[in-house]
C-alpha cells in the first residue's frame, strides 16, 4: 500500500490542525495504521495507533487527550486530528501500516511509509 500525508503547515500554540493520510494500492480497513513523528535532530517517535478495526487506538502519553485518530474507509484515509497544539509538537509526521492488528509503537514493525508532512507549531 502506498501512503500520503497531507494536511501539515504552520500553526500556533492553542491551534489544531487535522493530518490525513490516504492509501492507494491497497485498503487500510486491513492494516493497522499508526503515526510517528520526527523532531528535527531527534529519532523518529510513536505517536498513535489505530488498529484494524477502527475502534481501538493507543497514543503516547504526551498526545493523550489532545490528538485523536481516526478512519475513514470509504475514503480510503486515516486522519490525525490534533488540539491544544504545542511548540513541542512541531516535527514531521509520518504515517505508517502493516498488515496486522497489535498495538506496536517500533517503526521497524512498519512497512509502509508516506513521504510525512511538517508541522511548525509557535508558541
Amino acid at each position: 500500500v502506498q501512503l500520503v500525508e497531507s494536511g501539515g503547515g504552520l500553526a500556533q500554540a492553542g491551534d489544531s490542525l487535522r493530518l490525513s493520510c490516504a492509501a492507494s494500492g491497497g485498503a487500510l480497513s486491513n492494516y493497522q495504521v499508526a503515526w510517528f513523528r520526527q523532531a528535527q535532530g531527534k529519532e523518529r517517535e510513536f505517536v498513535a495507533v489505530l488498529l484494524r478495526d477502527g475502534d481501538f487506538a493507543s497514543y503516547t502519553d504526551s498526545v493523550k487527550g489532545r490528538f485523536t485518530v481516526s478512519r475513514d474507509s470509504g475514503m480510503n484515509t486515516v486522519y490525525l486530528q490534533m488540539n491544544a497544539l504545542k511548540s513541542e509538537d512541531t516535527a514531521v509526521y509520518y504515517c505508517a501500516a502493516r498488515v496486522g492488528n497489535a498495538i506496536l509503537r517500533l517503526t521497524t514493525a512498519y512497512n509502509s511509509w508516506g513521504q510525512g508532512t511538517q508541522v511548525i507549531v509557535s508558541s
